[in-house]
């Protein structure tokens, strides 16, 4: 039996899904006032790193349930017309839960390269969480 690596994995999903700069976050935001930023990162990497002021946490074991107006986890506050764009550490984890979203029949969502360090990076406010 062959199996997929993790990297074979990510870079399937790479070439279906849509990736964006930290700095092409910051013109889809001026454009799209409703986006809805999304940190798919372990509640233990937030607690140690903060998140991108107004991100949404939705950890990544639960984002299908959360965005599925048929699960009992549903979040309705995550409209499913609204813009989403997804982030992680690095951009592994995004880009294989911006793929699964994507399946579910998702067409507005992305993922940003380089993670909550890129973003950080490229000036975005942190805030800590508790």
């Amino acid at each position: 039996m062959k199996l997929k690596t993790s990297k074979q994995l990510v870079q399937e999903a790479m070439d279906k899904i849509k990736t964006i700069s930290p700095s092409d976050l910051k013109d889809l935001q001026k454009k799209k006032p409703d986006l809805i930023l999304i940190d798919i990162r372990d509640i233990r990497e937030l607690k140690k790193t903060g998140k991108i002021l107004g991100a949404k946490h939705m950890p990544r074991g639960m984002l299908e349930f959360w965005l599925d107006p048929e699960s009992p986890y549903y979040k309705k506050e995550i409209a499913p017309e609204k813009t989403k764009v997804l982030y992680c550490a690095s951009n592994w984890r995004s880009a294989l839960a911006t793929k699964s979203i994507q399946d579910m029949g998702f067409d507005n969502v992305c993922h940003v390269l380089g993670g909550f360090q890129a973003i950080k990076d490229e000036g975005f406010e942190i805030e800590s969480i508790e």
